[in-house]
Order: C-alpha cells, then sequence, then structure tokens
C-alpha cells in the first residue's frame, strides 16, 4: 500500500491551525481542489469527534468521507466513504506538532490502486505528493493572511 507522507510549517497557533482546517465547510477557501463541502452529522464527546461529510471537487465530482478528529492530540483521521474512485480505498491523518513560532502540520495518506488501473503506485504516489505539497502550501498561504493571526 503506498504511503505518501508531507510536512510543512505554518507559523501560528497550533489549535487554531488544528480548528481551522478541519472546519469542513472552509475546506474550498483552504484547498483549491473543492467546490463545495458540506458536514452532514456532527457528534462531539469531550475532546473527540466525528463528523460525516461530502465534498465536491472542481470538476463537479462528489464523495461522501467521515473524520475522527482528537482535538486533545491535535490529530486528525479521515476516511473516504463512498464513491473512492480512482483508488479502491484511502485514508488520511493528519498531525499537529507544535514548533517554535507555529505549527508542523504533516499529511500522511495511505491508499490502494486496483490492479486493473490505468496507472501503476508509483504514478499514483507521484500525483499525490504533488497535489500534497501544492495544496499545503495554498493552505499555508491562507492560513497565515488570516486576520486572527495578526
Amino acid at each position: 500500500m503506498p504511503r505518501a507522507e508531507q510536512s510543512i510549517v505554518i507559523h501560528h497557533d497550533p489549535d487554531q491551525v488544528f480548528a481551522i482546517t478541519n472546519d469542513i465547510a472552509r475546506w474550498p477557501e483552504l484547498f483549491k481542489e473543492y467546490r463545495h463541502a458540506r458536514v452532514l452529522t456532527t457528534h462531539r464527546s469531550g475532546w473527540f469527534a466525528r463528523l460525516d461529510f461530502e465534498l465536491t471537487d472542481t470538476t463537479g465530482k462528489t464523495w461522501r468521507s467521515w473524520c475522527i478528529l482528537d482535538y486533545k492530540a491535535r490529530i486528525a483521521i479521515t476516511q473516504h466513504a463512498l464513491p473512492t474512485s480512482p483508488f479502491r480505498s484511502i485514508h488520511f491523518s493528519w498531525h499537529y506538532q507544535p514548533v517554535e513560532n507555529g505549527v508542523r502540520m504533516t499529511w500522511i495518506q495511505d491508499f490502494e490502486i486496483p490492479p486493473d488501473a490505468a496507472i501503476s503506485d508509483a504514478q499514483a504516489l507521484a500525483s499525490v505528493l504533488d497535489t500534497m505539497t501544492s495544496a499545503q502550501q495554498h493552505c499555508k498561504e491562507v492560513l497565515e493572511s488570516l486576520s486572527c493571526y495578526t
């Protein structure tokens, strides 16, 4: 199972970065690949929450996912529910580690490509890493420009 992992440092409060990047309704603002995001259900208990949500990308493709948030450890675990295409399965975890003057945000994406896919695992991994790098950079730029950090 291929694994893509990428980190970026965002120069602001770790709790604010965690809260904003896990506010699903804001994903079209934070990530260029989403046109629409809608939270379907939210269940919170203590420092944990489960979100069920729907995303639509810029091509109009819509899918559902779920996310478990650990507010204490600053970890988000997400999985696509339906559909998962072009992946056979896809799992995400985002980790937020406080560092001097900010937070190191690390995204890990484990995925499987169907055996009959038109691309290899290596090609899919390269594409995922390119997308991840671009998405993290855009997210950093948006977060560091928000007035709540001034």
